[in-house]
């Protein structure tokens, strides 16, 4: 395992460098959400995920992933681009004209790993349990796991989605909230308090999982391998990961003004200089 470890925290150092890189080349995007979740994403793609190459829309019989907060797109097209599911080359293109690598994930290009654009804020726990649901009733054995931000959670929708979860039973489905305390306008208490959030999610009928550290990998994968030891007992899980915003550069960390602010040159070499180049950049 420590060498398994290993690998993934080498590549979550690179994938940083990638974010970093990606917002400054363009002058645009959402470093802070990218970095603080860089090792759940890392884990869940190098550790957990069963998925096939080359990528096939329908996903049957293999694990599906539905980025809810997709501003993070730079995180995802990374590690997508790591993993082999297109050149890393193309991460160059990032938010670029004509690029499939929008700067919300979009499906009208056809990028491998995308199933549903996210953009849109509270939507993707929906899909998730539509996409639980029907694995269920097509008898796959495959799960679906589901990235969403806290401060997203302002958005009713997603009660509304955890609400139905629970109440059919939807018991294949992990759902992970980024509780990193901050939004685009600031903290999470400031903006629209979440409240108890492990007792709203409780009350909703929803086995819960605390994992204090999203940051620290060891913490990252076990959490993961706990949740998927929790299924099947007719119950949706979900893992409250509380994380640093920005997390790897030092001035950019626990900052809401990083959410979707792109360094400039500067900043970007500071950036760099803090995060080991671990398998080439692109």
């Amino acid at each position: 395992m420590k060498k398994d470890l290993d690998s993934l925290r080498a590549l979550a150092s690179q994938v940083r460098r990638d974010i970093v890189r990606m917002v400054y080349q363009c002058q645009s995007g959402h470093p802070g959400g990218s970095l603080g979740c860089t090792e759940y994403m890392v884990a869940l793609y190098g550790a957990h995920l069963r998925y096939n190459l080359p990528f096939n829309m329908e996903g049957k019989n293999e694990d599906l992933f539905f980025l809810s907060n997709g501003h993070i797109s730079a995180l995802w097209y990374s590690v997508l681009s790591r993993h082999g599911f297109f050149p890393v080359s193309e991460l160059a293109t990032f938010r670029k004209i004509n690029t499939r690598l929008q700067g919300h994930p979009a499906t009208h290009e056809g990028l491998p790993g995308v199933r549903v654009a996210s953009g849109s804020l509270g939507q993707g726990l929906s899909v998730g349990v539509g996409a639980a649901l029907a694995k269920k009733l097509d008898s796959d054995p495959g799960l679906v796991f589901v990235l969403t931000g806290d401060g997203e959670l302002d958005e009713g929708q997603n009660w509304e989605a955890i609400m139905s979860a629970a109440h059919h039973g939807v018991d294949n489905l992990i759902v992970t909230v980024d509780w990193n305390g901050q939004q685009i306008d600031g903290p999470t208490e400031k903006v629209m308090n979440l409240g108890d959030l492990p007792a709203k999610w409780r009350a909703f009928g929803w086995d819960v999982l605390l994992l204090e550290n999203g940051n620290d990998m060891e913490e990252v994968v076990r959490s993961l391998d706990e949740a998927k030891s929790r299924l099947h007992q007719h119950k949706p899980v979900v893992i409250l990961m509380k994380t640093v915003m920005g997390y790897g550069v030092d001035f950019m960390m626990g900052s809401h003004k990083w959410h979707g602010v792109a360094p400039n040159e500067e900043q970007c070499k500071n950036a760099l200089a803090q995060l080991p180049e671990t398998l080439g950049d692109y």
